[in-house]
């Protein structure tokens, strides 16, 4: 048998990516805490983002000037999102980090998530300048989604600057770390699904078993009622036996009776024919009453013979019955064995 049959067998099917989402594979907890340390370490805000460009942790290291202002504002919250998911379609494109200018005029950059070839989602970084800010841009910026610009340029004098190179390393750093959580997120994925089949199968397994036992007790509870009416049978056909006997031994004396009376009319001469007669009739019933009891005898014979076949037969059964009744309990103690396994897997599966 093939592992595609085996699997089908199980009910597994190759998982489409297509239906995979970001948040069914990474650990978003372990997720959350790589990138607040990682944008801590290096001075970069940082947040991770699905492939319509929301957010899936919460934002690390932010600046003001990103998260109270230009995010804060609903025009401004409108262009991060489309900007985001861009700068996710750009990584998707090349297959590498990108770096770039947000619309808001700041430095970011994207790694993307791949997984099986296939992009899943973004981290995203950044929100530096690499050069002098000109203050007449960021205020146009600001009056275009909404905020006061005295006060965008206030927020914008906090922003450290960094240097285009680290930008870029830090971005390939996030590269490899993103394509090493989603392969094996995808591991421990593939695991738990498996581990859930596996345990369903088994509980299946179990609970079929257990149906076959109660069958196998059932059959060797009525195999034993069968044997105790197979013995009232044989009972009887001993007792049916012993009025045959005495049946037998009327029909003698009968005919013994008959001889006598034949003897008896003959000796009366004329006087005695009708006499003769009744002792014809006598012999005829003897020998009617002992041709019967030979044919009871042979009906006899076959009931015990087939009695015979029946209590052979049913201790066959019984036998075998009683072997499936332990085959069964070591299925079921092989099949608790494996669940316990199925269940220490998922255990493993879930371990942070």
């Amino acid at each position: 048998m093939t592992n595609q049959n085996t699997e089908n067998n199980l009910g597994m099917t190759d998982v489409d990516m297509e239906d995979i989402h970001i948040t069914d594979i990474l650990d978003l907890e372990y997720l959350q805490k790589f990138q607040d340390f990682f944008a801590k370490s290096l001075g970069v805000a940082s947040i991770s983002v699905d492939m319509d460009g929301k957010p899936i942790v919460e934002p690390s290291e932010f600046t003001r000037f990103c998260m109270e202002l230009t995010r804060g504002s609903e025009e401004g919250a409108r262009r991060c999102e489309l900007c985001d998911r861009d700068a996710g379609i750009e990584s998707d494109r090349t297959g590498k980090p990108y770096v770039y200018e947000c619309h808001a005029g700041l430095v970011d950059f994207a790694s993307p998530i791949m997984l099986k070839g296939k992009q899943i989602g973004t981290i995203l970084g950044g929100q530096v300048l690499i050069d002098e800010p000109d203050e007449e841009k960021f205020r146009k910026i600001a009056e275009e989604i909404g905020v006061d610009p005295d006060e965008y340029i206030d927020a914008l004098s906090e922003i450290r600057p960094v240097s285009k190179d680290r930008i870029e390393a830090a971005a390939n750093l996030l590269y490899l770390f993103a394509g090493q959580l989603s392969h094996s997120s995808y591991q421990r994925y593939e695991l738990r699904r498996v581990a859930e089949i596996l345990n369903d199968s088994l509980g299946q397994i179990a609970a079929s078993m257990q149906q076959m036992a109660a069958s196998a007790v059932e059959v060797s509870s009525n195999q034993m009622s069968l044997n105790e009416e197979i013995g009232n049978v044989e009972t009887m056909s001993g007792e049916i036996n012993e009025v045959v006997e005495f049946i037998k031994e009327i029909a003698d004396e009968t005919r013994l009776l008959g001889l006598n009376a034949s003897i008896e009319a003959a000796k009366a001469g004329t006087a005695g024919l009708g006499f003769g007669v009744v002792a014809e009739e006598i012999r005829k019933l003897s020998n009617d009453s002992k041709q019967t009891v030979v044919k009871i005898r042979e009906f006899l014979n076959n009931i015990r013979t087939s009695v015979a076949r029946t209590v052979d037969m049913g201790a066959g059964t019984m036998m075998n019955a009683e072997q499936q009744a332990a085959a069964i309990e070591q299925v079921t103690a092989s099949v608790e064995e494996i669940n316990a396994l199925a269940e220490t897997l998922m255990d493993i599966v879930d371990e942070k």
